[in-house]
């Protein structure tokens, strides 16, 4: 029996209780959060002689990783941008100083093969480049604020050699644990509120603003992750029922990429296609959306898709998507009780400078 299936045996009955039960519904904090999104690090070192296969050609290097923290570090002097491509913006916040942000949340796939696959189990080379640039530290080769990790597809789908099977998977899941779950005897580099063990989901709170890590995608139960569907909905029930404001993040999206299904005729994944979801079905989307119709959740951040800005709405959700990180991608997100302000920006020329290439801006009533 795995750690996972025991834990899920043993404490599931504890998990619906407190699911069972609801926050004060008191007025909520005020809201004025900012913060940065990412995705799609993939990391790519896996030995001492460098990248993996076409992880070059790709542009999946430390290189481009360094110039993609140089630009997030660079974030807190900028303005928001007042025109972009000499159109106006549409941002409220347009021309005031972005200012510090809470911290960088990051939507899956930090690592671009199961944290950098070795002959014997330890610890990958790709998941020690991540902690080499995206942990919090000093100087020019960290990240200058609190990161939030979220695992993608290429995190967890890789399967190690017997009888070792799940030991990447459980290296990354680790890490998020050991990142982010406080306990009464250990307190982590970036404590959460609310840390579910089964699926690694968490949530936390910046002010009147409750925010959710939903990893791979909310309810995912492919190679042996236990759903965190029933965790979620207690969590919102707890922590969100007074109307407050929630935010998600994850890997996968409502996109032509994340939702393509086999197309027998054509012999590939597509959008076109009838048959096996590639990724995740259209039943499990309407799950995720199910759980989510009791809530004011006013945007889902997620990645998977590489090379496109994305901002679009799918039953009622609105969704946004950044460029991947190592191709210099970011969001900058501010939400106050009055609106929310996106800023989509990249990491460019050898220093990264920061450039803003699409904005996205709504008010609340």
């Amino acid at each position: 029996m795995s750690r996972r299936t025991f834990l899920a045996t043993t404490v599931g009955a504890g998990l619906s209780i407190a699911a069972g039960r609801v926050r004060a519904a008191n007025a909520w904090p005020p809201v004025d959060a900012t913060f940065l999104f990412s995705n799609d690090v993939h990391a790519c070192i896996v030995s001492t002689e460098g990248l993996a296969p076409k992880c070059e050609e790709e542009g999946k290097t430390d290189a481009n990783l360094l110039r993609h923290v140089a630009a997030l570090n660079a974030i807190p002097t900028q303005h928001w941008p007042a025109t972009i491509d000499g159109d106006p913006s549409g941002l409220v916040s347009a021309g005031k100083e972005i200012g510090r942000p809470l911290g960088l949340v990051l939507g899956g796939d930090i690592t671009d093969d199961g944290g950098g696959q070795v002959r014997q189990p330890r610890e990958g080379r790709q998941l020690q480049q991540f902690q080499s640039r995206y942990e919090q530290g000093p100087g020019p080769q960290h990240i200058h604020f609190p990161v939030y990790v979220g695992l993608g597809n290429h995190d967890l789908d890789q399967d190690g050699t017997p009888p070792n099977v799940d030991w990447y998977r459980r290296e990354l899941r680790d890490y998020v644990e050991l990142t982010h779950r406080q306990t009464v005897f250990y307190k982590p580099p970036v404590p959460v509120t609310n840390y579910d063990p089964l699926s690694d989901n968490y949530s936390w709170d910046w002010g009147g603003l409750h925010l959710v890590q939903l990893q791979r995608f909310g309810g995912d139960q492919n190679k042996g992750a236990v759903s965190g569907l029933g965790w979620l909905k207690g969590d919102l029930a707890y922590y969100a029922a007074d109307g407050r404001p929630v935010v998600l993040f994850q890997h996968y999206g409502w996109d032509a990429f994340s939702t393509e299904v086999w197309d027998t005729t054509a012999d590939v994944f597509d959008d076109r296609g009838e048959g096996k979801p590639h990724w995740w079905s259209p039943e499990q989307r309407r799950t995720l959306l199910d759980a989510l119709k009791s809530y004011n959740v006013i945007g889902l951040f997620h990645g998977h898709e590489h090379d496109r800005v994305m901002t679009y709405r799918a039953d009622g959700v609105d969704l946004f998507k950044p460029k991947a990180a190592y191709l210099g991608g970011f969001a900058v997100v501010r939400i106050t009780d009055a609106v929310m302000d996106v800023a989509f920006g990249e990491a460019q020329g050898e220093a990264g400078r920061v450039v803003f290439t699409h904005a996205f801006s709504k008010r609340f009533t």
